[in-house]
């Protein structure tokens, strides 16, 4: 049975950003969580507390959670990749695994929500930080740990879930483990990446009914990009089985370094054009969050890639004419 209403994780200012060439201005991405706030978006991944070294985009976090408003109902979330990152996501914060230390008192610079992340594949673990699964998810532990004694939520992306760059197919007992190892860790919600879009709906289902082994069907979500157009079908998968949270990007942003020319994140606009028609809530103004598309992509110098939100601005157009 379908879900009634749809809840988008909106990740275009993080994970749609991140890969961008060209320096984005601070105020810009400020702009853009105002303007995906009064659409009506209620859950933003705001930036990534990684070495500038590494993600130049990034550089601005702080003062990106500085300026943003923080409308009451909105959550926003972050992405750490360590226990350094966690305590520059935690101003003022003398980092602790004490349970009780969380009754202290919360900074308005905090996120609500912190992010951390697992490959569901050796290969990618150990190409990109060289080490394994394992050691991966272990150097995580302190991290959560820390998180959650502040009171702040800790949410897992468990990236290469359908497929690998470098190993080819990842199957469902590789996805399993890590979900079982990040539960073992203390992480609250699983987030199931097919980072680089090579999944088809059986497939995804498969993987998704091994997360909901461990994790309950409210704390677990699907994160899909669209390098073979299969996002949307994905998420119809994902639907038939009950899950309502989904990752989603303004306008198309971003993209996938592993498979050069691939389309990225599937666009916020067209699963929300998708929901509409299937008459399944997100509380998401789809013109407000079309001209939030056009404003970006407007600011990056190019047209959106979301198709929703190119026919919507084309009729706006000629409705104008």
């Amino acid at each position: 049975m379908f879900p009634n209403r749809v809840t988008l994780v909106e990740v275009g200012p993080r994970d749609g950003l991140q890969n961008e060439a060209q320096q984005v201005a601070t105020a810009a991405k400020v702009e853009l969580v105002h303007r995906l706030q009064a659409a009506g978006l209620r859950e933003i991944e705001v930036t990534s507390f990684v070495s500038p070294k590494w993600v130049p985009q990034m550089a601005d976090n702080a003062q990106v959670m500085a300026a943003i408003a923080r409308p009451a109902g909105v959550r926003h979330s972050v992405l750490v990749p360590n226990l350094q990152g966690l305590q520059a996501a935690l101003p003022g914060r003398v980092l602790t695994a004490e349970p009780a230390a969380a009754d202290g008192p919360r900074s308005v610079l905090w996120p609500d929500e912190v992010v951390v992340f697992g490959a569901a594949s050796q290969a990618f673990s150990r190409r990109n930080i060289n080490c394994s699964i394992e050691e991966s998810v272990e150097r995580f532990a302190p991290v959560v740990a820390a998180a959650r004694s502040a009171g702040v939520k800790v949410r897992a992306a468990v990236s290469c879930a359908l497929g690998c760059p470098y190993q080819g197919d990842v199957s469902a007992d590789d996805v399993e483990h890590v979900v079982r190892l990040m539960k073992g860790i203390g992480v609250q919600h699983c987030g199931v990446a097919d980072t680089i879009g090579v999944g088809t709906p059986r497939r995804v289902q498969a993987v998704m009914e091994r997360a909901l082994r461990h994790f309950p069907l409210d704390e677990v979500s699907g994160h899909f990009h669209d390098t073979y157009g299969q996002a949307l079908a994905n998420i119809y998968a994902c639907l038939e089985m009950g899950l309502h949270v989904f990752d989603a990007s303004v306008a198309g942003l971003g993209g996938c370094p592993y498979a050069k020319g691939a389309t990225g994140n599937v666009a916020t606009e067209d699963v929300v054009f998708m929901l509409r028609g299937m008459g399944i809530d997100t509380g998401i103004d789809l013109d407000a969050l079309v001209s939030a598309g056009g404003y970006i992509s407007g600011v990056l110098g190019r047209a959106p890639v979301s198709r929703a939100g190119k026919a919507l601005l084309a009729r706006r157009t000629s409705e104008a004419a």
